[in-house]
């Protein structure tokens, strides 16, 4: 005995072969055949009730309705395979994947990319620990602490308009080394520093 496909011997399919003594096709009629007819006369049936759909199904005969295109549907839908699997299984996952969540977290529904929260600006401060000097400007009254090498100049000796008189500019070396001590730079209540790194190309300090 020769076995094609050994899927015609696993893939096993309730059929219909006799109703009493009568015999039916020697193939038999498949079961969910038979479902598949009688969910479609059931829609058919719910559709005539409907105001406007209703008035289009009610216009077709009765054998035709009832009898001729349930059988003919059913039998398409009998023969249709998607990916080998049977119409009510594709069915089936079509559903679950059109009502199922697009996206999960933890197992659990997620919200949506346009319902994320999505914080505030936020400002990030260098803590100093850095070798180099960052931009920064700080108004007084307090005090800053340098622990790096440096250069402090008033801010009317190197051109910064917008800044008073009395207002400094701490600008970082090329050579970015430590100082073994580090300096204290006291503001007044309306003095204020304006930090800047080194430029690039000027000599070191």
């Amino acid at each position: 005995m020769e076995i094609r496909s050994y899927r015609r011997v696993f893939d096993l399919e309730r059929r219909i072969y006799r109703i009493d003594s009568l015999r039916l096709n020697p193939g038999g009629i498949p079961v969910r055949g038979v479902v598949y007819m009688l969910a479609i006369v059931a829609g058919a049936l719910v559709a005539a009730q409907l105001p406007l759909l209703g008035a289009l199904v009610r216009t077709l005969p009765w054998y035709l309705r009832d009898l001729a295109l349930p059988v003919a549907l059913a039998s398409v839908l009998c023969l249709l395979r998607l990916d080998g699997r049977t119409f009510h299984h594709t069915g089936r996952a079509l559903l679950l994947h059109w009502v199922a969540p697009r996206r999960l977290s933890q197992l659990r529904r997620a919200a949506s990319v346009e319902a994320q929260w999505r914080p505030g600006p936020i400002v990030f401060l260098p803590d100093g620990s850095e070798a180099r000097l960052r931009r920064l400007r700080y108004s007084g009254p307090g005090a800053a602490l340098v622990t790096c090498e440096h250069e402090l100049l008033s801010a009317r000796s190197v051109g910064v308009r917008r800044f008073r008189r009395d207002d400094l500019v701490l600008r970082g070396s090329g050579a970015s080394r430590s100082l073994t001590e580090g300096k204290v730079i006291v503001l007044a209540r309306a003095g204020r520093l304006l930090i800047e790194p080194a430029r690039a190309g000027e000599p070191t300090l």
